[in-house]
This record gives C-alpha cells, sequence and structure tokens, in this order.
C-alpha cells in the first residue's frame, strides 16, 4: 500500500504533492481547498458550495467557462463540496497537464475579476433550484436536514446543510460573496495533488511558475464547536413518502479519532449487504423491513452513525426499532463471530486495492493523496489507514458498538406520509422538527 509521493510547499503556503505512475500517458489533477460548509456562520450558509458552481464559470484569463477548454483537450473534470473540504479534479491527457494547471490557477488566484453580480445571480438560482429537485421534491429528501438540525445546536456548523439554507442565500451580497472567497480559497489553504506520466520536478516547476505569485492569503483558524448534547431525542417528520421510515443516529468519533475505523466495520457487518445481521433478520426472516443500510459517517469536528430502515406494509417502526436494538444489544454481548471480522479484513483490503486503481476523479490516487495530506498531514497515509482496519480484533468492534450505540443517546427521527402522525415512533414529539 504504499505509494511514492513528493510533497513541496510553496513560498505562499500551497501544498504541491506529485506521485509518478507511468502505466499510461494520462495526468490527474486534484486540488482540494480547507473549506467547506463548517466554515461558514448562521445567517450565512451555503457559500462554500456555491463557489463550487462559481470557480467553474471562468476566471479574469479564462472567463468563458472552465469545461469547454479543458473537454477539448480530452479531459474529464469535476468537483464537489462537503461540511470539510471543497475539491476539484481533471483527468487529461498528460500533455494537456499545464492547460489543466493554468486554469487552476486563473480561478484560484484572478476569480474575483470576473465575479460579476449577473454571474453571482445566476450560480445562486441554480444552487436554489438543485436544492429543490434533489432534496425538497425528493421523498425523504430533507430527513438529513430535520435530523442535523435536531441533533446540534444552531451554533454548530454540522447544523445547516452543505447546500445551504435557501433565507440565507436569498439575503447573501456580492460582498458577502468576495469575502467568503477571499479567506479561503487561497495557497495557503489549499493542496494540490498530481498523478499520473509526470515528472516531479517539472510538475514543481509548473507550480512554481502558474501558482507561485498567487498571495498565501490570511491564516484559516480551527473551528471551534460548542459541546453537543448526547441526550435521546425522539421526532417525526411527514413527508410526501408511502412507507414509514426510522433514523437512528448517534454523534460518533471524527475522522481518524479512536474508534472511527471500529464503527465503519460495525455499520457494515451490522446493515449493509445482505450479508448483515439486520438484513437477515430485519428483511430476509422476519420481514418487517423492506430496505435498510447503517454507515459511520466521518468528519473533522465529529462523526455520525445511522441506521435507517424503511417498515414493511403491515409492520410498524416500533417494531423495527425494537428490532434494530436488540440486535445492537446481541452484536455488543457476543461481538462479531471470527468469519465476520476475517471478512471485514479482507474486504477492507480490497477496497484499498481498488482505490489505487484510479489515478483521478473522486477517490482516485491524486484524490486520496490530497486527502490524506489535508486531515492528516502525510499525503502517503495509506498503510496507516489500512491499519486501522486490519489492526482492529472482534472484541474492539464490541466494544466500541457498546460504548457509542447507546439507546439514551440516540437521536430517532420517524418519517411518515403526510397525515399518518399514527404511524410515528412510541414517544415522538407531536411537534415537527423544524427543515431549513
Amino acid at each position: 500500500m504504499r505509494i511514492d509521493v513528493s510533497k513541496i510547499t510553496l513560498a505562499n503556503g500551497l501544498d504541491v504533492l506529485v506521485h509518478e505512475d507511468h502505466r499510461v500517458p494520462l495526468a490527474a489533477v486534484s486540488l482540494w481547498y480547507h473549506v467547506g460548509s463548517k466554515n461558514e456562520r448562521p445567517g450565512l450558509t451555503g457559500l462554500a458550495h456555491l463557489f463550487e458552481h462559481l470557480m467553474f464559470e471562468g476566471a479574469e484569463h479564462q472567463p468563458s467557462g472552465f469545461f469547454q477548454p479543458l473537454q477539448e483537450a480530452g479531459a474529464s473534470l469535476n468537483g464537489s463540496t462537503s461540511p470539510d473540504r471543497t475539491n476539484y479534479w481533471e483527468l487529461v491527457p498528460k500533455s494537456a497537464l499545464r492547460l489543466a494547471l493554468w486554469m487552476e490557477a486563473d480561478r484560484m488566484g484572478w476569480l474575483l475579476p470576473a465575479l460579476s453580480q449577473a454571474r453571482f445571480e445566476t450560480q445562486r438560482g441554480v444552487v436554489l433550484n438543485e436544492r429543490r429537485q434533489n432534496y425538497e421534491n425528493r421523498p425523504y429528501g430533507l430527513a438529513q436536514f430535520a435530523l442535523m438540525d435536531a441533533l446540534y445546536p444552531d451554533t454548530h456548523p454540522y447544523q445547516w446543510p452543505t447546500i445551504g439554507r435557501p433565507a440565507d442565500l436569498a439575503v447573501a451580497t456580492l460582498d458577502d460573496v468576495r469575502a467568503f472567497f477571499t479567506r479561503y480559497y487561497h495557497p495557503g489553504n489549499a493542496s494540490l495533488a498530481v498523478a499520473g506520466d509526470v515528472d516531479t520536478r517539472e510538475v514543481v516547476e509548473l507550480a512554481t511558475e502558474l501558482f507561485g505569485d498567487i498571495p498565501a492569503g490570511p491564516p484559516v483558524p480551527p473551528v471551534v464547536v460548542p459541546p453537543v448534547s448526547r441526550v435521546a431525542r425522539r421526532l417525526q417528520l411527514e413527508d410526501r413518502v408511502e412507507l414509514p421510515r426510522l433514523y437512528l443516529a448517534w454523534i460518533s468519533p471524527a475522522l481518524f479519532a479512536p474508534d472511527d475505523a471500529a464503527l465503519d466495520m460495525v455499520a457494515d457487518l451490522v446493515g449493509n449487504g445482505r450479508t448483515s445481521r439486520l438484513y437477515r433478520r430485519l428483511v430476509h426472516d422476519r420481514r418487517v423491513a423492506v430496505e435498510l443500510a447503517a454507515a459511520q459517517g466521518s468528519r473533522e469536528l465529529d462523526g455520525l452513525f445511522q441506521i435507517v430502515a424503511s417498515a414493511a406494509p403491515g409492520h410498524s417502526l416500533d417494531e423495527v426499532e425494537a428490532a434494530i436494538y436488540d440486535e445492537i444489544d446481541r452484536f455488543v454481548d457476543d461481538g462479531p463471530t471470527a468469519d465476520e471480522v476475517a471478512r471485514e479484513h479482507a474486504q477492507a483490503e480490497a477496497t484499498f486495492v481498488m482505490r489505487l486503481q484510479s489515478l483521478g476523479g473522486f477517490g482516485g490516487k491524486a484524490d486520496q493523496i490530497n486527502a490524506y495530506n489535508v486531515h492528516r498531514g502525510v499525503p502517503d497515509s495509506f498503510d496507516a489507514d489500512l491499519g486501522r482496519y486490519l489492526n482492529t480484533t472482534g472484541a474492539d468492534l464490541a466494544a466500541a458498538a457498546g460504548r457509542w450505540l447507546v439507546r439514551d443517546r440516540a437521536t430517532a427521527l420517524a418519517v411518515v406520509p403526510h397525515g399518518r402522525g399514527d404511524l410515528v415512533i412510541a414517544g415522538a414529539d407531536r411537534t415537527p422538527v423544524r427543515v431549513s
């Protein structure tokens, strides 16, 4: 799992990471900005995601857009925003590497001259429409918003959705947007990775030439958050859905913190796929649920462990919830079997190998190198990361589940069809949760 990576930090603070892989004549470019929705503030949310859109619209030296020149050169490209980071990537023929780096440098250093009121208004409208399509008009699409709102206090940056709140986007001004860009989108808060059929010395020279004159920008202090209550809450949300669905959520360890990898494995054993315990019990054997999933969502400030299950017709969410807790209790008391642990170790190893098969894109080598650099400061952390899984025992898994998946610390959300409050879980607050 060792990946040779050269790391050079330019005078303006930009980390340049280079991995040579000469098997195919391609170059993968990945640029991470250490900014996401967690860097916003109440009343002015959604700016990080808005910039994901704005930065594809072009900058001073290429004002007509980011896609056409690169696609004409044979590239594929995209970007995304999370609570913790924003990333952009291009996978190009190696002859187009300079073009990709030049365009990334143009929007890092010269975006604001091209950021007009009209462009801002257009992309704000695009984002609001995206929210309507992907969340407001999608069955169960508002459930995660309701959960985050219930789990976190108003001043915690994980409370609001990455896409932002419509009221906040509506009042944002062009000056607000410019100030946000100036604070976060600069070399001192960025990490550039290049992987593929490249020469390290030439990449560093290119990066120095194209990015070296961009000012470092102001230091970005770590985000300080208020404590999060772990008191159990029971909530209900009515939505345009056919089947009632139960969400169980626990605040869990942050990314790379102790028990983070263990809970990732617990989620897989308990609730992912046809071989998982909950699938066998709830879907296959008792047929009280028609679908379910579990996940440990790892983030910088803390994690979020979730189990989601939809009740089968004729069965209640209370039945589903009781069966879930019975299985968690059994897992904590007895632990996983030796075969289950061996399967998890093999699956972890296979997953890591598969992640190394792709140079670019989401989850490719360039993206992973950047992730490790931003979150751990060490771009070649593949072995250390895999070791978190391979060194975890069955006793570790049972202990982690017992520490974190405690019944009186869970937030339970019942999503039911409109007008069917009789289907919610017992003890649920009858006041509908806020969705914003």
